[in-house]
């Protein structure tokens, strides 16, 4: 008898489950002012890691609609967020700890610098700039598109090797683009690394100097 009573209320909805409607998905719209204040990440959400690991894959479509300030919370936090402020450390490990990577965020709306300490974005370029970070037709549409330059000063007085830094950036711009890759295939998202775009136009644009910084990587997100 309480097994059909349970069967029955399972059918029509059942009571109210109040831990459930806690853990709602929350969609906020993201505001592109001078800064975009971004929220914080909870401990725990998404797939399990191995489930992550089983949907990651490289996406070349995707829908033009803009993300979440949920979601780009997570993708940027997951990329080059701190998770032990108090060591200044990040998600995705450095050689060194040298942390040598800076995370570029466009928007059709502009791009943005990604600050850690903070967690929140600086506007430096206003305007769909999409085409300066990458090469394939899916990022001049897709909502988000992010790109790692890496700074050289960080190494100097180490008497470590040019090609060698170059080397020890990639590694570092790689660990962050693949947290990211989790992050989409653990939050229902698609994701790509990329290796092409326009590196001189790109750092021309962000007024960076060639010969200290370059481009490691790029990356487009979305659904």
């Amino acid at each position: 008898m309480l097994a059909c009573a349970a069967l029955l209320l399972a059918a029509c909805g059942g009571t109210r489950n109040p831990e459930a409607e806690k853990t709602a998905e929350t969609r906020t719209e993201v505001r592109y002012g001078e800064e975009i204040a971004l929220v914080q990440v909870p401990p725990k959400g998404g797939l399990t890691i191995d489930e992550a690991l089983r949907n990651r894959r490289s996406w070349r479509e995707y829908n033009p609609g803009a993300l979440s300030l949920e979601e780009l919370s997570g993708i940027v936090w997951a990329a080059a967020g701190e998770n032990r402020p108090e060591e200044g450390r990040l998600t995705a490990p450095s050689a060194l700890a040298l942390y040598p990577v800076r995370l570029y965020v466009f928007f059709a709306e502009g791009v943005y610098r990604y600050d850690a300490e903070a967690h929140r974005l600086v506007r430096v370029l206003e305007g769909d700039r999409r085409r300066l970070s990458g090469a394939q037709p899916f990022v001049y549409s897709a909502p988000l598109n992010l790109v790692y330059v890496a700074d050289r000063a960080v190494y100097e007085g180490r008497s470590i090797p040019a090609e060698q830094v170059r080397y020890l950036c990639g590694q570092d711009a790689a660990g962050c683009a693949e947290n990211v890759n989790l992050y989409a295939a653990g939050h229902g998202l698609r994701s790509i690394t990329r290796g092409s775009a326009p590196a001189g136009e790109l750092l021309e644009a962000l007024g960076l100097d060639p010969e200290r910084y370059f481009l490691a990587l790029a990356q487009t997100v979305g659904r």
